[in-house]
Order: C-alpha cells, then structure tokens, then sequence
C-alpha cells in the first residue's frame, strides 16, 4: 500500500516511511491510496467473532501488503490483551468503555500497536539507529504512549504537555516512568506542544542529527488500529439486537478517533451516522454549521484531552470525502458543551442510572440524549476511566471515586520533567543536544 500527502505535494510513501517519518515532507498526514471494503460475509457473521479476531481481520485490510500475516496478527493480539465492552447506560444508549487498557484510556490501543509496529521496522534494518518519538499530549496521549513504548529497545520517547493544563493523574502516568520516556514540560497550551512537533518534523538538520517519528493521531500507525473498537462495538450491538439503526458519538479533540471510525464506515462498517461531540472548542461543529474551517486558540475546559484549537486530523476528514461540505454533514453532525452542561449531564446521569460518566463521555452521552431519533439505538465512547479526573468527577456527582490500583501505583512515583518554552529555537537545541 502506498501513501500519500494531504496536502498533495509530497511523493508517496510505503507503510514503513509513513509510519516512521509521520509527517510527510509537505507537513500534510498520510492517507492510504486505497480502503478496501470488507465482504458482506465478514458483517453476517461478526457477532460471533471475538475483539481479537476482528481486529485481526481489520488489520489485514490496512496492514497486510506490508506485513506477514502471522506477525501482524502477533502485533494485534499482543496490542488487545484487554477488552472494550459495550455496557449498557439506558435503554438505547451504550458506552463503549475504552479504558480497559494499561493506562485507563482509548489510547492504549493505538500506542500499543504503534509501538509493536515501529519495533517490526526497527528490527528488519541491519543498521538501525535509535528512533525518538515525539508526541504532544492534552492528557490520555503521552501517558498511552509512554507506557506503550516503556522499555521499547531503540525507541525514545519525548512527551511534550501544557505545563498546569493536564490533571494531576494524567501528569503522573508519564512523568515518572523514566528508562527510555522524558516528559517535556511546555510553557503554553496544547496547541503549542503540537506546533513544536510538527516544526521539530520540518527541521532538515534536526532530522539529519536524529531518526524521528511522531505517536499522535497524525501517525498512521497511531490512529487506524483505533478502528478496531468500533467494529467490535458493532458487532456486540448486533448480538444484542440493536445494530440496525446504530448512531456512534465521538468525543472529539484532534479527530483521529472519529476519523479512525469513518475509515471503518468506508470499509463497509454499517453505522448509520455519527456524531461529533466537542466541548468549548467548537471549530468542527462550526465547520459543519458554516462550511468555513477557522482555528481559533485552543479554551481550557474540564474535558481538558478535548481542548485543541486547530485539529490535526480535520485535513484527513477533509481529503477522505474531497472537500465536500454536503457529503461531510450528510454523514456527520456535531454537537459542542459548555463546562456548565458537562458537569450537569455528569451529574444527572450518575442520580438517573448510577453510572458514572468523564467529562468527555459526558459529551458524548449528551450528544446522544439530545439526538437519538426514534428507533435508533446510540454508542459513545467512554474514552477515559472517570478516576483519571478524580477531583472534578467527585465534586460534580457528591461521590468518592476508588482509584484502580494500576492508577495509584502511577501516583507513588517521583516526577521528572524538563521545561521548556514554547520557542522552537529552545526545543531544537534540546534535540540537538541528545
């Protein structure tokens, strides 16, 4: 498979380039040249097939041009050593829990099987060099990437985060790991951990001193295994009776999950439409409404891993339906909340079911209760272990949140971080001192 530039002036890749380069030459994000669809035969009988052989069978669709059918399907069953379950909220509203994993949130998935994939590549080249991975992070991502690549041979991972701007919790599952992860603590917002990545990427001495690659979302390798979970939502719904009309709402920061499930929905995936739920930062909701894409700077909101101002994987959205805002909006619609109506959907669904909801699955959940239609069931993606948000989870609902053991074990550690300005300058001469 061979991929190519969004911004379409930079020469195609193989699976290998895309995923250890990241960026392509032109700073647009890799898309794959073909998605193939799925047989019908695969949907007829999904439900009865377990998350591992799912994924495995999605993985070969992606991935199995470039990689050995066996080794792939050790990456993917090595990646899913734990469950995303479908649990029922309401009647017609399911959360699709993504918080089984090693770190509690969706990004376990991808991290893992990135890692596992970069490891394949390193290990094929007779003179590899050590790989440094660089990854900005509003929350879930630097601690899923971090733990996915601790102890990684050749890898080094350099976790750039908005220094006061990621809950304490967050903050502690990747800032005292140590071994191969450095936590790089920025003086600015999320946004800007991401500029100094994507500058970091263009950089032609940087990149002549060091072998670099990113593990957020614009990674390849990072968000297509996070189709995966959509699929296996749908078939667990189907076993229950209730995929027929299926609405799949996504929590939404830098769109790589929702355009993660969109490339699923191109491969055959029968989900109905989907809905993009943001908090504060309401760039895609007010592309969807306007037909006009404006970045703003991103607003801190208590969903914090949701404040991006400018989301990277819009151009991939963009480019998968040519640029057509009908074709966008038929499929797609959004939704946007306050601080306010998250913590009061968080607060009415906890006194109503007794389930409790992360502020961004509140979105989510919202979303659904606002627009299901009759008939329809919805899934949302609970995309963090409330626990993570501990203090603001347990203002909001009166209750004692009990912190997963594989999260306190996290809490005992020792910070270490480097700071760092928002200038590139100062990053690039961190860099080019390793």
């Amino acid at each position: 498979m061979r991929y190519y530039s969004t911004n379409k002036q930079a020469p195609t890749a193989d699976l290998q380039k895309a995923v250890v380069k990241g960026l392509a030459e032109d700073r647009g994000l890799y898309m794959p040249e073909h998605i193939k669809p799925l047989p019908k035969e695969f949907f007829d009988d999904i439900d009865r097939l377990s998350f591992q052989e799912i994924a495995c069978t999605v993985a070969d669709t992606f991935f199995g041009e470039d990689i050995e059918k066996e080794e792939l399907h050790r990456i993917v069953c090595d990646t899913l050593q734990f469950d995303c379950p479908v649990v029922s909220v309401t009647d017609s509203i399911y959360s699709l829990e993504l918080f089984h994993g090693p770190t509690l949130a969706f990004k376990d998935v991808g991290a893992r099987f990135m890692a596992r994939l970069l490891q394949y590549f390193i290990r094929r080249e007779s003179n590899h060099k050590n790989v440094h991975v660089l990854v900005a992070t509003s929350g879930d991502t630097g601690s899923a990437v971090a733990n996915g690549f601790l102890g990684v041979d050749g890898i080094h991972v350099h976790v750039l985060y908005p220094k006061g701007k990621v809950s304490p919790i967050q903050e502690c599952q990747f800032t005292t790991l140590g071994r191969n992860i450095t936590a790089i603590e920025v003086d600015g917002v999320f946004d800007d951990c991401q500029a100094l990545v994507k500058s970091a990427f263009m950089d032609e001495e940087l990149n002549r001193h060091l072998m670099l690659t990113s593990a957020n979302s614009i990674n390849v390798a990072r968000f297509l295994p996070q189709a995966f979970y959509y699929f296996n939502a749908y078939a667990r719904m189907k076993a229950l009776g209730k995929a027929d009309r299926l609405v799949v709402c996504v929590p939404s920061g830098n769109f790589g999950n929702i355009t993660a499930a969109l490339f699923g929905h191109r491969m055959g995936l029968p989900i109905s439409r989907f809905i993009a739920a943001n908090n504060a930062n309401d760039i895609f909701f007010n592309y969807l409404r306007t037909g006009i894409y404006e970045p703003k700077p991103s607003r801190q909101t208590i969903a914090n891993a949701m404040d991006v101002g400018d989301p990277s994987n819009f151009a991939r959205i963009y480019d998968l339906y040519g640029g057509d805002h009908a074709k966008i909006t038929q499929l797609i619609s959004g939704a946007t909340y306050s601080d306010e109506q998250i913590a009061e959907t968080m607060a009415c669904c906890h006194r109503e079911t007794g389930y409790v909801l992360d502020p961004h699955g509140a979105c989510g959940f919202r979303a659904l209760s606002e627009g299901l239609q009759e008939g329809e069931y919805g899934v949302f993606c609970e995309t963090a272990h409330p626990a993570k948000f501990r203090d603001t989870v347990e203002r909001i609902i009166g209750e004692e949140i009990a912190i997963p053991e594989r999260l306190a074990e996290f809490m005992k550690g020792k910070k270490q971080s480097v700071e760092m300005s928002k200038d590139f300058a100062d990053f690039k001469r961190y860099l080019m001192a390793l």
